[in-house]
């Protein structure tokens, strides 16, 4: 067991006196999305259902974004190997909602206990995991050091340490080498990722590189009756999407879609806020465009005479990207990384996203090199590219055919590379060899 620095001894004191003040704070958010006392409880420790017989995996995620990226490994794992059982744990009411109805077989899903030692101990005691798999940078000092020190195999997969993190830790040498030191394998998304874990002080010879598990996920779903209505209250009208917007470029959005209605009249933006809690925000941006507007939180009709429809809800996102051809993926032009672009190319659609894709890097330059997504820098190139994808429906086309030729190869390969070094690492046997 790597040996605890004076830093985390401090942290350790630290977070037994606060997690009463922390579990409040968590407790409160969960309530206000709707969970119950009893499931609230499972951030002190206390689960709230039985642990099941056997063999038990342990796989974490803070939110939705890397509590869905790991399904499929979930799935994948549990084909190979029958006896295991498998325990999913996030952070958020929005995670736990979107992933219910998307868990693999013999899965169950609670709320991560805080980090701090009582919570940490209720949780180990009650669920007792064969191995524990960390997703992209949670790094959380209690849980890796008690869980390590009851000799559970622990992994780090799809490692993504951001600048902020990598500026924070690099601040704590001692300490992040400590963290790094817990892992049994270290999977990273890239090369470059690779990297940043040796900087961290992570052991060598237990990093790989993979591949970014958010490339082996399953299409998003779809709800066939919802989208027989939305194309019913289209009515045939010309459509296009902006998803995942971030604030900055909502406004290039619908300065877009406004020089968009000159040539199409009847064309509709459905408008996707990242943050569905921003639609106010966004609703008194499309007023401001003096453009009319019907709310998917509201319940509001579609109709003939709504130029942009704000879809501010959540889980919906397959049924807009399946409704429409011609996407504005964001994230780009707002400098905060790029979002996944396997969900809109899965579904069919021709994307486009802004310059700065640096969370998907190794992503988007294959992508964008072999024609598959379109590097849009303003809204005039916006504007450029729609305009074409609707009204030559071959040039759509082919970047949507070169878009589904390359999540089809990636898919081939990603899940081996991922999948094969962590099993081997965690010494799961597989039953299809």
């Amino acid at each position: 067991m790597p040996a605890p620095t004076a830093l985390y001894r401090v942290y350790r004191l630290a977070t037994r006196a606060l997690a009463p003040i922390a579990y409040r704070k968590v407790a409160a958010k969960l309530a206000a999305g709707g969970v119950s006392e009893v499931r609230q409880r499972e951030r002190l420790g206390y689960a709230s259902v039985p642990r099941p017989d056997g063999r038990l995996i342990w796989f974490h995620g803070a939110s939705v974004g890397e509590s869905l990226s790991v399904l499929s490994v979930m799935g994948e794992m549990g084909r190979r190997c029958p006896d295991l059982s498998f325990l999913l744990t996030s952070g958020t009411a929005t995670s736990a909602r979107i992933v219910a109805d998307r868990l693999p077989v013999r899965t169950r899903h609670q709320f991560a206990a805080l980090d701090a030692p009582g919570p940490v101990r209720r949780f180990l005691d009650h669920w007792q995991p064969e191995a524990a798999i960390f997703v992209e940078s949670e790094l959380w000092p209690v849980t890796l050091m008690e869980t390590q020190a009851r000799g559970v195999k622990l992994a780090l997969l799809n490692a993504r340490l951001s600048e902020g993190s990598r500026t924070a830790w690099g601040k704590r040498p001692a300490s992040a080498a400590m963290l790094m030191g817990c892992f049994d394998i270290l999977i990273s998304q890239n090369a470059e990722q690779e990297g940043y874990l040796r900087d961290m002080g992570a052991p060598a010879d237990r990093i790989r590189t993979g591949a970014n598990l958010k490339s082996v996920g399953a299409p998003l779903p779809v709800d066939p009756e919802a989208l027989a209505r939305m194309q019913t209250a289209l009515q045939g009208r010309p459509v296009w999407a902006a998803s995942s917007t971030h604030p900055g470029e909502e406004e290039v959005v619908l300065d877009a879609h406004r020089a968009l209605l000159k040539r199409w009249p009847d064309l509709c933006l459905i408008l996707i806020p990242r943050h569905p809690e921003r639609g106010d925000d966004v609703e008194t941006l499309i007023r401001a465009a003096d453009l009319p507007l019907a709310r998917r939180s509201r319940d509001e009709a579609l109709t003939g005479d709504t130029s942009v429809y704000l879809a501010d809800t959540l889980g919906e996102t397959g049924l807009w990207y399946t409704l429409c051809p011609v996407v504005f993926l964001g994230g780009g032009l707002a400098k905060v990384g790029g979002h996944n672009p396997f969900e809109p190319a899965r579904a069919g659609a021709a994307v486009m996203t802004g310059p700065h894709v640096f969370n998907f890097s190794e992503t988007f330059a294959p992508l964008i090199e072999t024609g598959g997504v379109v590097d849009v820098h303003d809204a005039k190139a916006i504007i450029e590219t729609a305009d074409l994808w609707l009204t030559d429906p071959g040039a759509r086309s082919r970047v949507q055919s070169a878009a589904e030729g390359f999540v089809t190869s990636a898919d081939k390969g990603a899940m081996e590379a991922v999948l094969a070094p962590l099993m081997a690492a965690l010494g799961l046997e597989r039953d299809d060899a």
